[in-house]
């Protein structure tokens, strides 16, 4: 596929400034809230065709989710965009110096399958309050979702403004061969190394919002209840299919029966005893992630669940005991309904293990002793945290939300985001009724008169 007209018009369009006034952006943002609004229904039953998500579902994690970043952008907007006032060096004086954000200018959106509205629009929110062009593409593993957006978005932009590219494989990395000013990523770690590959050639600026195995550690301590019930949600929340799900629970090994009893009894309450006939509980998207997942319920002994469809791509939300450390669902992030638990004796041990890990996009620790807390979050690293919750500290607008190392980099989420599709530029101006003349050739000044005229000189 050729992509070099269409992205020429965008690029043209940008570098014409129409998108650079803070009315144009407040306008899109208006008229992208309204869309939402108006294509509610199908936007919901493309979800549930896709994921079997239920409305109520699919509203509060997806299209609530990006309708508050709108919210967000277009009550902050003016301050996000002011240029910000910086201090000058007496060296330099009379000037004055400013950094002010600008758009990068044709930006490319990746977006994936498990919250394929979400995390394809929200970003795309950033992008248009930054003033910037947009090309999207979102996954071809929720086709109903991705007909649905595209409809929405040709009713509501210019396509030299917002386009919607559809494909596979090969249609992304025909992207990524062409030219773009920033790239945003959201997808698998295995993927987003590809997607910095291919942005290398053109130097292209990359945010990567990627995943890996979110442990959550109960203490004795915790409220096991409370600690049981919280990491049940966050768990098998889109059937265990959230980046930032708890991939696995490390719990202290006198509060462990009580709490897999607990946890046990939280799916009972949330979904029943068949989660099959829960309107609450949603699908695998493919059968080959479902055969990935029904391997893993061999990886250890099944405490509560297992019970599979492939008919219906339906998979029981299930707790693993007795895992090995080398087993398969304990190497690979499982992005499912399946839930190791482990047991630990003291958190030396537990900090140990996440050490010698690779680098989580959230960890989730539920203990009531500030110390436990300190360590943890002195010693463990991770994109996110979340004390006595899951998934929480991405909820909202207020705290950047990003990885580190195999999590991704960068971060997104109300000004975060803003500032993930925005080049910060520095200036300075400088005044012309002064002109030091020691800056020039021939040298006056001794190294030792140099060095003490510095100390005050480059003194911000």
């Amino acid at each position: 596929m050729n992509f070099t007209a269409a992205l020429a018009a965008q690029r043209q369009y940008f570098q014409s400034g129409a998108t650079r006034p803070l009315a144009f952006r407040r306008m899109q943002l208006e008229k992208l809230s309204a869309a939402l609004d108006r294509h509610e229904a199908p936007l919901l039953a493309a979800l549930a065709a896709d994921l079997r998500k239920s409305a109520y579902q699919a509203y509060a994690t997806e299209l609530g989710v990006v309708q508050a970043e709108i919210r967000t952008a277009l009550k902050h907007l003016t301050r996000w965009a002011t240029r910000l006032r910086c201090r000058t060096p007496w060296l330099v004086a009379p000037a004055r110096g400013w950094v002010q954000p600008e758009p990068f200018g044709l930006v490319l959106i990746i977006g994936p399958w498990n919250y394929p509205l979400n995390l394809l629009l929200a970003p795309l929110v950033s992008a248009i309050a930054a003033g910037n062009c947009a090309v999207l593409k979102p996954s071809e593993l929720a086709p109903h979702t991705a007909s649905a957006l595209t409809a929405l978005m040709r009713e509501t932009f210019a396509a030299e403004f917002v386009s919607v590219v559809h494909g596979g494989a090969d249609v992304a990395a025909g992207l990524l061969r062409e030219r773009f000013d920033k790239i945003f990523f959201t997808g698998s770690t295995r993927v987003g190394r590809a997607v910095l590959a291919g942005a290398a050639p053109h130097l292209t600026p990359v945010t990567l919002e990627l995943g890996g195995k979110c442990p959550a550690i109960v203490c004795a301590d915790a409220p096991v209840e409370l600690a049981a019930r919280r990491i049940a949600w966050g768990k098998f929340l889109n059937a265990g299919q959230t980046c930032v799900a708890p991939d696995f629970v490390l719990v202290q090994r006198g509060v462990r029966d009580r709490f897999l009893a607990a946890l046990k009894n939280s799916l009972l309450a949330f979904y029943g005893a068949d989660a099959r006939r829960s309107a609450d509980y949603g699908r695998i998207v493919n059968a080959r992630h479902f055969a990935r997942l029904v391997s893993y319920l061999r990886d250890g002994k099944v405490f509560h669940g297992g019970d599979n469809d492939a008919t219906e791509l339906y998979l029981a939300p299930t707790i693993l005991t007795d895992v090995p450390p080398d087993a398969a669902v304990m190497q690979e992030e499982i992005f499912g309904p399946v839930l190791p638990v482990l047991e630990f004796d003291d958190l030396s041990e537990v900090v140990s293990r996440l050490q010698a890990a690779a680098t989580p996009l959230a960890l989730y620790l539920f203990a009531q002793n500030r110390t436990v807390e300190e360590k943890i979050l002195a010693e463990v690293r991770s994109g996110g945290v979340c004390v006595n919750d899951v998934i929480s500290h991405m909820i909202g607008t207020s705290l950047p939300f990003g990885g580190l190392g195999e999590s991704g980099f960068g971060a997104y989420h109300g000004r975060a985001g803003f500032d993930a599709f925005s080049h910060q530029r520095s200036v300075l101006r400088q005044g012309s009724w002064l002109d030091l003349p020691f800056r020039y050739p021939p040298q006056r000044l001794s190294i030792t008169t140099l060095k003490r005229a510095l100390k005050f000189l480059l003194r911000g």
